[in-house]
């Protein structure tokens, strides 16, 4: 029975880092939750609380990161947080239609199109989209580093030490 537990627990932290790549997946969560049925099913033992802290953390800053690391780029390339609110709806929409491109064509295009109907700025408008896209593609980086190193300290947590 422990391994299954632990094979599933490690089925649960590496979905966590595919999760961070596929959109709507939420890598974070997922990571969280192998470490955590593996921490109940050990009796509360293992790994030890330290770890388990700053694996915590680590999976709560990959959360944030989820949900706010898009934003706040856009928001420091100037967009409002309405256009991007409207973009990460359009992303979404075409992503689920064309896949992760038309995610990142729809941030862009969406971002830009409202930003320029808003100040018919085009040099502000094509900064705004840039950071918008850059922004979120950084977030996908960060949080499947997050995850990556969660899983990592996990296997070294449990099975090495």
């Amino acid at each position: 029975m422990v391994e299954t537990v632990a094979i599933l627990a490690i089925a649960l932290l590496v979905a966590g880092v595919v999760g961070t790549i596929v959109p709507l997946v939420p890598g974070g969560l997922l990571s969280l939750s192998g470490l955590y049925l593996y921490w109940w099913h050990s009796g509360f033992a293992e790994p030890g609380l330290l770890t388990l802290a700053v694996l915590t953390s680590l999976g709560v800053l990959t959360m944030l990161v989820e949900f706010f690391g898009g934003s706040i780029a856009a928001k420091a390339g100037g967009a409002s947080w309405g256009t991007t609110a409207a973009a990460a709806v359009v992303g979404i929409v075409l992503m689920i239609v064309t896949g992760p491109l038309g995610l990142l064509v729809g941030l862009f295009g969406t971002v830009f199109a409202l930003e320029f109907a808003r100040d018919r700025d085009l040099n502000r408008s094509g900064r705004s989209a840039l950071y918008a896209t850059a922004g979120m593609l950084a977030s996908t980086a960060a949080q499947a580093l997050l995850t990556i190193t969660i899983l990592v300290g996990f296997l070294i947590a449990v099975f090495l030490f």
